[in-house]
């Protein structure tokens, strides 16, 4: 073997062991200095969104599962408009939470840090699990959730490709609940930090194995059978933690199971995502076809 393609295939081993622990590394330091040094989470979270992405794309690059699955131009194109829709969603769902129980949530920890962030990570990921398998399980939810499930490749680019409405209902549904909660700024900022890592990861088209600890945390093992278009192995709502799953019997990853497909069942029952506004009107639109369900 030519010594250039030996070192390449050296570099790529180290990266599929360290991209992942990597990650966590640096949302770590992140959190860790953000709470020591007071930092301002309307600057920290868009700013650790962009470091996130880059990362991420550029591993794409280095160690894709698929290569079919980079977005070309025309998706780039797609994909920045949802991603700046989905932006403002979560935006806008977190003001509406401020306005309304903003009060709730202490400046400083009523517990060391230590043992509150797991309570608000355990907290904010039931309540995001919850509200994703109600989103494929209502059809009128769905309507709105589905159009994420269009596209038939699974990339970190195309996480942001969501309907609007559907980012203002679930994240505004998971910061209530930390408020109502009564957690910190401080630990919904370091809990947010790491689930932010986690969205990206898992729709991540990386050739990454957590083995093990895909029974603790979500993966894009695990993501991309939630993109199947095969009903039965589709489950996996968590996209930060899996134990939710493995609670409520939504757990179907087993090492080396990789869906067929991904994308919808039934295309044609949603808008292509190059059509954005279509995409939007589509919850008040007549169904193209009956059924139409996740998958």
């Amino acid at each position: 073997m030519p010594r250039a393609q030996e070192s390449a295939l050296s570099r790529a081993s180290v990266l599929h062991t360290t991209a992942y622990p990597g990650l966590l590394a640096a949302t770590v330091l992140t959190g860790a200095s953000a709470a020591a040094l007071g930092w301002d989470p309307a600057l920290v979270s868009p700013l650790f969104v962009l470091g996130t992405l880059l990362y991420l794309t550029a591993l794409e690059r280095l160690i894709p599962y698929d290569r079919d699955w980079h977005p070309d131009r025309g998706e780039w194109r797609w994909y920045g408009v949802y991603f700046l829709l989905t932006m403002a969603g979560s935006a806008f769902a977190q003001l509406l939470v401020t306005l309304a129980v903003g009060a709730l949530s202490p400046a400083t920890p009523a517990l060391p840090l230590w043992a509150e962030v797991p309570g608000a990570l355990l907290t904010g990921s039931l309540a995001s699990y919850l509200v994703h398998r109600l989103g494929h399980a209502n059809a009128l939810l769905w309507r709105l959730h589905g159009v994420h499930h269009v596209p038939r490749k699974v990339n970190v680019a195309n996480n942001g490709v969501n309907h609007v409405l559907d980012i203002v209902l679930a994240q505004g549904i998971v910061q209530l609940s930390l408020s109502l909660a009564g957690f910190s700024r401080v630990s919904v900022l370091v809990v947010g930090l790491f689930v932010t890592a986690q969205g990206y990861f898992v729709h991540a088209n990386i050739d990454v194995r957590i083995g093990g600890l895909n029974h603790l945390l979500a993966s894009p093992e695990q993501h991309r059978l939630h993109h199947s278009t095969t009903l039965s192995e589709a489950g996996h709502y968590g996209s930060d933690l899996s134990v939710w799953d493995h609670l409520f019997g939504s757990y179907t990853w087993r090492p080396g199971r990789e869906p067929a497909a991904v994308g919808l069942g039934d295309p044609a029952s949603f808008p292509d995502t190059g059509e954005i506004l279509a995409s939007l009107l589509h919850p008040w639109r007549r169904p193209r076809k009956t059924g139409g369900g996740p998958g």
